[in-house]
């Protein structure tokens, strides 16, 4: 693949940018049993030595973003790039309030964001309906909601998105080069981020679960993270 060997090329110009759960972690029926696979480890420190910067930028917080991958000296940013704005945190206490009065077995409250999985559910149209109650609450309240892969997702009305931490990263470090990688919806505002750089390119991981949208616009797609890892022993 011609982008991912110039991109190669120049690894000190360069900055990769990856999703956690999907991506570099198999996708797993309960969140917190999701583990990087030491042989993705073992890669990331490689890349990590090799380029100017090594990210993950992820829907987890931070800190679980960084327990999971197992690689603490990449860089992390959590809550699909929020946590990079001041304002998220001033809708914290408001988001607490909301999730006491929602009864969820599968909610991850992530302090900025909460996230309400579903993949247990027996049955899904069921567990749909109740979410879109739990949805309606969460936007009366002035929050704003999206489904992902199997999960709703409840965030604060700020304009912060895994685009915009892309960006700010890439001033941070002066750069003009990357790879982006996901495999669901708030990946398309990092794959958006990289237009206009000197070199981008976009890597789907693809699934039936996952957004058309995600495959029709990347540079590269792979199938799971197992054919992922693959790439990025090319870099």
């Amino acid at each position: 693949m011609e982008l991912l060997e110039r991109l190669a090329e120049n690894p000190l110009r360069a900055g990769l940018f990856l999703d956690v759960d999907g991506v570099l972690a198999p996708i797993v029926a309960r969140p917190e049993d999701a583990a990087v696979p030491e042989e993705t480890r073992a890669e990331l420190r490689r890349l990590n030595a090799r380029y100017a910067l090594v990210a993950c930028i992820s829907g987890r917080a931070g800190d679980d973003a960084r327990r999971i991958v197992g690689v603490p000296e990449l860089t992390y940013v959590g809550n699909h790039g929020l946590e990079l704005d001041p304002d998220a945190a001033k809708w914290t206490s408001r988001l607490h309030e909301l999730l006491a009065g929602v009864a969820w077995p599968e909610l991850e409250d992530k302090r900025l964001t909460a996230a309400l999985h579903y993949r247990d559910s027996a049955d899904e149209t069921a567990a749909r309906r109740e979410l879109d109650a739990v949805a309606r609450r969460a936007r009366a309240a002035g929050f704003v909601t999206r489904y992902g892969r199997k999960v709703l997702e409840i965030v604060p009305p700020v304009a912060a998105d895994k685009g915009t931490a892309v960006r700010a990263l890439l001033a941070q470090y002066g750069l003009r080069r990357a790879l982006v990688a996901g495999d669901d919806t708030t990946d398309l505002d990092a794959f958006r981020a990289v237009g206009g750089l000197e070199l981008s390119v976009r890597v789907a991981v693809a699934s039936d679960e996952g957004p058309a949208e995600l495959r029709a616009v990347a540079d590269v797609v792979v199938r799971d993270p197992k054919e992922f890892l693959s790439l990025l022993r090319r870099l």
